[in-house]
């Protein structure tokens, strides 16, 4: 059964993961990897543009499908060794999150609706895949019969 994820992290930091392929959770954690299945899709959420900055973006800037098999390490630099897993993206527009707030299950109603990004990775409804990955690509990604 597919499942939608949802990853929180600058929008810089995202970027190179769109850039090289692959995804890095919760500052390189493998168990949010390991609950991911290939053919499962991510979303990005970047609530700054750059790590420890305190200026907002607030914004949806990366979409992609699980293909690695494997959960697996990766030395960035000598005494950080992150896990990680393969990623497919596509191309799309970075969406701000105050356009969908309310018809989001995960934020409808919710005052504190950034708190859920906190966790730094969780789990979407298929309702609000399909919410964000059409605005972000301005297509239906899941090509349902």
């Amino acid at each position: 059964m597919r499942k939608y994820w949802c990853g929180v992290a600058s929008k810089e930091h995202v970027q190179i993961g769109y850039n090289e392929g692959f995804c890095q959770l919760c500052h390189g954690k493998n168990y949010p990897l390991e609950r991911m299945n290939v053919g499962d899709w991510i979303i990005y959420y970047s609530p700054v543009y750059k790590y420890k900055s305190d200026e907002k973006f607030q914004k949806f800037t990366a979409i992609g499908e699980i293909v690695g098999k494997n959960v697996y390490s990766f030395e960035m630099f000598p005494g950080f060794t992150p896990y990680r897993r393969d990623v497919k993206y596509y191309s799309c527009s970075n969406v701000s999150i105050h356009d969908l707030l309310n018809d989001l299950d995960f934020t409808k109603g919710i005052l504190k609706w950034g708190y859920k990004f906190r966790y730094g990775h969780f789990e979407l409804s298929e309702h609000d895949f399909k919410l964000i990955s059409y605005n972000m690509l301005g297509i239906n990604i899941l090509n349902e019969e």
